[in-house]
């Protein structure tokens, strides 16, 4: 069978597995993994106009019925997410083992004594005794104003965090096969999750494949491509418009008589990702969400596919700046 073939066959044969944890927002285990993640998250980056923002946006999600929260020390807002939280919590008549939390471990925190501090702020900030999940940010390591490739000793370090009860899951975000390969072999515990950029003109189908083959849960940042306006336009690139002003995507979107914005976000989801839309704005938080009743059929997810074919384009890419050479090998390095 064709490589693209069988992706075309692996992703509806994820939507049959995902429709119904779409829907009702029950985790889902995807190939039996232990860890299980709600499909359709919220995402919290750049929330942070005013103290009021963060709050509100995730109070609101969690009423609309979002089960999954996604939020990092860099966003600079665990606080107000945590207040979001609790308020969300209290109007949706839900408890905390109702809702699934991710944060993750910043590039000056990689020292190993300094990883289980990091968490532990992270969780004053958030009002919370745990989270759910725990991610590695980048297999960067940031000290003095230098950066570097270095992710195992904090890895090593973050597998102790288990047995605090202060995480339930450990897991990873932006590395490349090499790096991730290298984690594997030289430690003990696998992780769980890998938090990563995927939207249609990001696909990245090989290597999505390739971790739910290996029982590693997948979830997609950025799932609406570049409609952050933290990505900018791209300076002496040939950049794609806004994903959801192509007229691809808007075509399939009125066929399909959703939103257009619904479109990334059950591709994604029929993929067996979890999606992580983030808006400030009321409305388009209960839009997203209703995105479990769109559906695609075959014919739209080769048109999307065809759209990462041409453009395969990576918008966060913070290498040159960093200095270090990130996502070796993945489309859009």
């Amino acid at each position: 069978m064709k490589l693209t073939n069988f992706l075309h066959a692996a992703a509806l044969v994820g939507f049959v597995q995902s429709r119904s944890a779409v829907r009702s927002q029950v985790p889902l285990r995807p190939h039996q993994a232990p860890l299980a993640i709600p499909l359709l998250g919220f995402g919290t980056w750049n929330l942070k106009e005013d103290s009021h923002n963060a709050s509100n946006a995730v109070e609101h999600a969690i009423k609309t019925g979002y089960r999954h929260i996604d939020c990092a020390a860099i966003y600079g807002n665990e606080k107000d997410v945590g207040r979001g939280v609790a308020r969300g919590l209290l109007a949706a008549g839900i408890e905390r083992g109702d809702l699934h939390i991710t944060s993750k471990l910043w590039n000056n925190k990689h020292d190993p004594e300094d990883v289980e501090p990091a968490l532990d702020q992270t969780l004053l900030d958030l009002g919370l005794d745990y989270i759910d999940l725990y991610l590695m940010h980048w297999p960067v390591a940031s000290s003095n104003g230098k950066n570097e490739i270095s992710f195992v000793d904090t890895w090593e370090a973050m597998v102790k965090l288990l047995a605090t009860g202060k995480t339930k899951h450990i897991g990873i975000s932006n590395f490349s096969p090499a790096q991730l390969s290298e984690l594997i072999s030289k430690t003990e515990v696998k992780p769980e999750a890998h938090q990563m950029e995927l939207h249609p003109y990001l696909p990245q189908s090989a290597w999505v494949l390739w971790h739910q083959a290996h029982g590693i849960h997948v979830t997609a940042y950025s799932p609406l491509g570049n409609m952050n306006p933290t990505y900018g336009k791209g300076k002496g690139m040939d950049v794609p418009q806004p994903l959801l002003k192509n007229n691809r995507v808007k075509a399939i979107a009125d066929k399909a008589g959703c939103p257009v914005g619904n479109v990334p976000l059950v591709w994604g989801m029929y993929r067996g990702t979890s999606v992580i839309p983030k808006s400030q704005h009321l409305e388009y938080i209960e839009e997203n969400f209703k995105a479990g009743e769109c559906d695609l059929s075959y014919e739209n997810l080769r048109d999307l596919e065809d759209i990462g074919n041409k453009w395969g384009f990576r918008f966060n890419n913070p290498s040159e700046g960093w200095d270090v050479d990130l996502y070796d090998g993945l489309e859009g390095a």
